[in-house]
Parts: structure tokens; C-alpha cells; sequence
């Protein structure tokens, strides 16, 4: 699972660093409407990945305890 999240993380690296050359976010019209709205995305997408790829526990806790909490409550009923 790391493997996907560093893989994902090089991609957007590669194309944030080959598009920030050629796209003006400070140009006038749609034209710099879609450079700056590229950019914010790319750039959530690398925090999104580094996030994933860093803090991978926090995450699997919260969702096992749901799952564990809603097991227990089946166990507790009663078959009629």
C-alpha cells in the first residue's frame, strides 16, 4: 500500500514540476482561471498522498473501532 501512495506521490511531483514552468496562474481570463485551479489540485493531491503515506495508522484505527463496536453490539442480540 505504501508502494502505491510513493508511486503517486512521484507522478504528481513530475507533473507539478514540468507544469509550473509553463502554466501562468497570473494571466488574465480563463486562461489563468484553469492554471491556478490545476495547480490547487495537483498541489491537494500531493498532500493528500503524503499525508497517506505518512501517517497510515491514525487512519486504520478509526475505522477498525467502528467495525469492532458494531460486531460487539451483534454479538449481544438476541436470536428470537
Amino acid at each position: 500500500m505504501n508502494n502505491r501512495y510513493l508511486l503517486c506521490l512521484l507522478i504528481c511531483s513530475a507533473l507539478i514540476y514540468f507544469s509550473v514552468p509553463r502554466i501562468h496562474p497570473t494571466a488574465s481570463g480563463m486562461e489563468g482561471v484553469f492554471a491556478a485551479s490545476w495547480l490547487a489540485f495537483a498541489f491537494l493531491v500531493f498532500a493528500g498522498n503524503l499525508a497517506a503515506l505518512l501517517f497510515p495508522n491514525k487512519y486504520k484505527k478509526k475505522y477498525a473501532e467502528g467495525s469492532e463496536a458494531a460486531g460487539k453490539s451483534k454479538k449481544r442480540m438476541r436470536a428470537n
